[in-house]
């Protein structure tokens, strides 16, 4: 009789290559049946990839939670400094951004590029595209926090507010919705503000093409000519491979505009490179009108996307640049 290694050592045309892999792993871990076991574990992996998809995208919404337990605790702990301290928040923003950096860089490997284009002091308008969950903005507002000493206010929908628990967590990182006459104040004294003129519409409807869906909106331009603020436009590279949304199918499309809620699953939650690039800052102009300044400005993001996003994203070749793994994707 022929041995199976002999057969192996006959050539490709005896034994399937996987086959005869197989046999020589089973002679070196000293198991029978590995076969079996190969297959049982492929079909885990099958029955259970699906489950895992929906679950890690509803795992940033968790630590979103566990950043809020935390503040309750922190808030708790510390009621009695709050008669006396101007600054009870400080050190409760720094451990959570040191949390989420933390989770940035060890899933994501999360870079910014163009930080110094943030003043170290004084108002600007950030303007930036949104993924199906800005999480990349999450860690980027940890990033200013930690490197530049400053909170980055940001605009959110109005569902947000209406998020159960979600309150403490808005107040204490200063989000608010609106209205202008609300941001222009804030430019105005001095502070750090974000806008995604896409909001949650372009979070549901934008895919792995990142085609910007603003619309005529031009208010956020209407801001920054008020305040008399530079924009700096800002786009984070491979944001739809990390998650993607089913908001753009007509039904889910239709509940939105109908209801003003996201109602559409999403999946993902992948590990893949996320790289936040922020370009020249544009200088406020007192000639420009609202018009001119938000077309100016949604030609700078897309100048970001058209340099630094491959078309259409593609969600196992950003993967594979996470990893370092080279691979031509067809």
């Amino acid at each position: 009789m022929i041995d199976k290694n002999q057969t192996c050592g006959a050539g490709q045309d005896s034994m399937p290559y996987m086959t005869c892999l197989i046999h020589v792993l089973e002679e070196w871990f000293g198991v029978e049946q590995l076969e079996d076991y190969v297959n049982f574990a492929n079909y885990l992996l099958w029955v259970f990839t699906p489950l895992i998809l929906l679950i890690l995208p509803y795992f940033t919404i968790f630590l979103l939670y566990l950043t809020i337990i935390f503040l309750h605790i922190y808030k708790r702990k510390n009621v009695l400094r709050e008669a006396y301290s101007h600054n009870l928040w400080d050190g409760a923003r720094k451990t959570v951004a040191t949390l989420w950096d933390g989770h940035a860089a060890v899933w994501h490997g999360y870079e910014v590029h163009g930080m110094e284009k943030i003043p170290e002091e004084g108002p600007a308008l950030i303007i930036f595209y949104h993924g199906a969950i800005p999480i990349d903005f999450y860690y980027f507002m940890a990033k200013i926090f930690i490197h530049k000493g400053r909170t980055c206010r940001v605009v959110a929908d109005h569902f947000v507010f209406k998020i159960p628990g979600f309150s403490l967590l808005l107040d204490v990182f200063c989000a608010l919705h609106g209205p202008r006459e609300k941001c222009v104040e804030i430019l105005r004294s001095g502070h750090l503000l974000a806008i995604s003129p896409g909001g949650v519409r372009e979070a549901l409807i934008s895919d792995e093409t990142y085609n910007i869906v603003w619309g005529n909106r031009k208010g956020f331009a209407q801001v920054a000519i008020d305040a008399k603020v530079p924009i700096i436009p800002m786009f984070t590279q491979n944001i739809r491979e990390g998650f993607r949304s089913l908001g753009g199918t007509r039904l889910f499309r239709w509940l939105y505009e109908k209801f003003r809620y996201p109602f559409a699953p999403m999946y993902g939650g992948f590990p893949v490179k996320l790289r936040t690039y922020l370009g020249d800052p544009i200088p406020y102009d007192p000639k420009i009108t609202a018009e001119e300044l938000a077309e100016k400005t949604k030609d700078a993001v897309q100048a970001l996307i058209d340099k630094h996003q491959r078309i259409p994203g593609n969600i196992m070749s950003a993967l594979l640049e996470r990893f370092h793994w080279k691979r031509k994707i067809s």
